[in-house]
């Protein structure tokens, strides 16, 4: 065993290591802001805090001070 995937052989051979690559570029692009803010809008989080607020300030370009990091 070298681990180096599950040992297939043939034609279509690396064709899942591709397809991985590709997924994972893809996964990497997002951000991870872009994946709270779909949560927010998809309603898995329902409470906002003022991280949450500041957050937001900050996007629209109102940053506000003394909150948050």
């Amino acid at each position: 065993m070298s681990g180096r995937g599950n040992g297939t052989k043939g034609v279509d051979q690396g064709g899942s290591k591709r397809r991985r690559l590709i997924l994972r570029e893809n996964i990497q692009s997002i951000s991870r802001q872009s994946i709270r803010r779909l949560a927010r809008r998809v309603g898995v989080t329902k409470t906002v805090t003022i991280v949450d607020v500041v957050y937001t300030l900050k996007r629209q370009g109102r940053t506000i001070y003394g909150f948050g990091k």
